[in-house]
């Protein structure tokens, strides 16, 4: 192995770092803490969580601020490992990563402000429950809107696994899957359509997300000089 596939495998697996840190943030915080605190149909609940349970609510916090820089972190990281592979896809990936952190940041602005209000006591209690449901639909849409970015993160990081055949194909295209899914999704949602059903596009992308991990982890990034022998026996499966 030479001194620039040593470097580059160094990358894939500090971007790995970052992914993951990404992946648990995100499960944890969105998935475990965030119904605890937050409920977008009902203010009145929201407020008393925010107030009975602020140890809780700051955490949940917390995690939305480690989704934030960790979704950052891993699109700078994944420029700096593609950009001499795909400069184009490096660059799309990390514009779209980089955008679905801003996006994500309202969010976390949001809880931010809610915290502030609810434990305020220049506000009265209806301004309050008014304020709170503002600030939750704030954090529902951003996350709404988030997945659309998401969805545009997830094509070129699939879009270079392909091209590059430096990474397992059928991972290129589950992420290629996973990314127009997520776009799917944003838009039926938001046309008014609910349906469990629609949840389910996005699993294509959960699969390609941790696999990408794992990999990126596990084995880094092969060599230029290995991916002929490996496309040709991937594409004979």
């Amino acid at each position: 192995m030479n001194d620039i596939q040593k470097d580059l495998v160094k990358t894939a697996r500090i971007t790995g770092v970052w992914y993951l840190m990404l992946a648990v943030s995100g499960t944890i915080g969105f998935l475990a803490f965030h119904p605890q605190v937050y409920d977008s149909t009902d203010p009145e609940k929201t407020l008393v969580n925010l107030t009975e349970s602020e140890s809780l609510a700051r955490i949940r916090l917390l995690f939305e601020l480690a989704i934030v820089a960790s979704q950052a972190l891993a699109a700078i990281w994944f420029y700096k490992l593609f950009r001499t592979i795909n400069e184009w896809g490096a660059w799309s990936l990390g514009i779209w990563g980089t955008m679905n952190s801003a996006v994500i940041m309202i969010s976390a602005i949001s809880m931010g402000a809610a915290l502030d209000i609810a434990n305020s006591s220049a506000q009265s209690y209806d301004n309050k429950v008014a304020l709170i449901q503002l600030l939750a639909q704030f954090i529902t849409n951003a996350w709404g809107v988030g997945g659309l970015f998401f969805g545009l993160w997830l094509i070129p990081m699939g879009y270079i696994v392909l091209t590059s055949k430096r990474m397992p194909l059928w991972l290129g295209r589950i992420l290629i899957v996973g990314g127009i899914g997520y776009i799917l999704t944003t838009f039926i949602k938001y046309m008014g359509f609910a349906n469990a059903l629609i949840d389910s596009l996005v699993i294509p992308a959960t699969i390609g997300e941790f696999w990408m991990i794992a990999y990126l982890l596990i084995y880094g990034i092969r060599a230029a000089n290995e991916q002929t022998e490996t496309f040709q026996k991937e594409s004979d499966q």
